[in-house]
C-alpha cells in the first residue's frame, strides 16, 4: 500500500513498497494531472521512470500495449483522457539538444508531458514544473518526493493529497 510519509506546502514524500505500489502511485498521478501538467522524474538508471510513466499513461486510457520507452526516438506521444507527451533526455549528448526536440510542442497547454531524467534539462524547462525524485530503496520499493515549482504543478500535489486524506 503507498504509504504518505511526509507533507508540506510544496513538498509530499510517498512510499511505494512493491511494483504494484508504484503502479498505483502512477494512476494516482494520471487522475491528478491536467492540460499543460509538466512532470519532470529524476532517479538513477532503473529506478523506476518508465514504470511510473507507462501507469500514467494506463492511468489515462492508453492501451499498455501501445507503451514504449522513447530512449531511442526521444520523444513518444499517446492519446487517452489527455495528450501525453513523453520525453527521455538520457541518450542526448548535450542538454542544449532538448531545445531542437520542439519545446512548444512537448510542452504545449493541451498535452502533459513528462521527461525522463528532467534534472539534465531542467534549465530550459518552465519554473512551474513537478519533480518527482525517485529513490529505488531495494529491489521492490521506491521514495518520491514530489517537489512542486508553483501554483499549476502545486495543484498536482493537492489532488494527490486529497487521496491519502481519504484513503
Amino acid at each position: 500500500m503507498l504509504k504518505l510519509i511526509h507533507r508540506e506546502r510544496s513538498r509530499m514524500n510517498v512510499v511505494s513498497e512493491s511494483e504494484a505500489d508504484t503502479k498505483q502511485f502512477g494512476k494516482l498521478l494520471a487522475i491528478s494531472l491536467f492540460p499543460g501538467a509538466i512532470v519532470g522524474l529524476v532517479g538513477d538508471l532503473g529506478s523506476g521512470k518508465t514504470r511510473i510513466v507507462k501507469a500514467v499513461a494506463e492511468g489515462l486510457g492508453v492501451e499498455p500495449e501501445e507503451i514504449n520507452s522513447p530512449t531511442f526516438t526521444l520523444i513518444q506521444e499517446y492519446s487517452g483522457r489527455l495528450i501525453l507527451k513523453h520525453c527521455d533526455t538520457y541518450r542526448l549528448r548535450d542538454p542544449k539538444e532538448f531545445v531542437d526536440l520542439g519545446l512548444d510542442e512537448l510542452l504545449a497547454e493541451d498535452t502533459v508531458a513528462l521527461i525522463e531524467w528532467a534534472d539534465r534539462v531542467m534549465p530550459y524547462l518552465p519554473s512551474d514544473v513537478l519533480t518527482i525524485l525517485i529513490d529505488a530503496t531495494s529491489i521492490h520499493s521506491r521514495t518520491f518526493q514530489l517537489d512542486a515549482g508553483g501554483k499549476r504543478s502545486q495543484r498536482i500535489i493537492d489532488e494527490m493529497d486529497s487521496f491519502f486524506l481519504n484513503h
